[in-house]
């Protein structure tokens, strides 16, 4: 098998499309500063404008003087920069190579896409802690049992959390994890109300709608030893933008091989800190 048989654009959409499958936390963040990335140390600048203050009008008395809006910037920074590069051996028979090259890529989308999925949980817990702490509610032992928290109840704590802070209703999210889904499913309140998404699988993760959110479920919540945090909010909150490179097919010097390696440069910000809001929940 020789280095023409490789088409890098092919390899590229295949890894695009698989890395985007994978992805839990990303597809909750909105892309809108993406711009032209290009790679590892690139900044998007965000702009933003201060509130607009009303006054009241009085006939033929209020002299009206305009107010100077206060501006503020913002700065996405491409922090990260993963790369993936494996090769396979000529002494593999020829018919296989096109099988085992498309399973490992699909395998190196996962594991670019778990790297993605931390590198976000870790910002977005940071974020609500750091510049939001008013959203962060009191720490929750979550069961079944007469004494624990009730993890329907806690969703809705978060969802008022969220509503006081004058953010859309529409769009809501929360993502959980495993153990926090399986109480869910105890819960009639989850299980046998509202519409058809609350029975059913959706992509990405997302395993039905409650309380106000679209419930999504990841194994890559933020833990420290037995407590998870749990985080809510909407995609106006954070903004992420990555950008992947063409895979690149080649031949190495030191062995009879086809090898293939690519980056994924991204990075991701909390624009709306008060468009979050966490608990810290352990399984009772």
């Amino acid at each position: 098998m020789t280095i023409d048989n490789f088409i890098p654009t092919l390899w590229s959409a295949s890894l695009l499309e698989n890395l985007n499958d994978a992805h839990v936390y990303a597809p909750l963040l909105n892309t809108d500063y993406e711009g032209e990335i290009s790679g590892q140390g690139d900044t998007v600048k965000i702009n933003a404008i201060g509130r607009v203050s009303v006054g009241t009008y009085v006939k033929n008395v209020t002299s009206i003087s305009p107010e100077t809006l206060d501006g503020g910037q913002q700065v996405l920074t491409i922090t990260e920069a993963d790369y993936f590069a494996f090769e396979i051996d000529d002494i593999d028979k020829a018919q296989q190579k096109p099988k085992l090259m498309s399973a490992a890529m699909k395998e190196a989308a996962w594991a670019m896409s778990d790297e993605v999925d931390v590198f976000i949980a870790t910002m977005l817990e940071a974020g609500v802690a750091t510049a939001a702490p008013d959203n962060t509610l009191t720490a929750v032992t979550v069961g079944t049992g007469a004494a624990d928290d009730d993890a329907y109840e806690t969703l809705v704590d978060l969802q008022v959390k969220l509503t006081e802070s004058n953010i859309p209703r529409a769009g809501r999210w929360v993502v959980v994890p495993p153990w926090y889904h399986g109480l869910l499913l105890k819960d009639p309140r989850f299980v046998s109300f509202g519409t058809s998404p609350n029975l059913g699988v959706l992509k990405n993760g997302q395993i039905g709608q409650a309380a106000g959110f679209t419930i999504v479920e990841s194994n890559n919540v933020p833990v420290s030893g037995a407590a998870y945090t749990v985080i809510a909010g909407y995609k106006g909150a954070a903004t992420f933008a990555e950008q992947i490179d063409d895979p690149e097919a080649y031949r190495p010097e030191t062995a009879f091989s086809d090898a293939v390696k690519g980056l994924h440069v991204y990075g991701a910000k909390v624009t709306r800190p008060y468009g979050l809001a966490s608990v810290v929940a352990t399984a009772a």
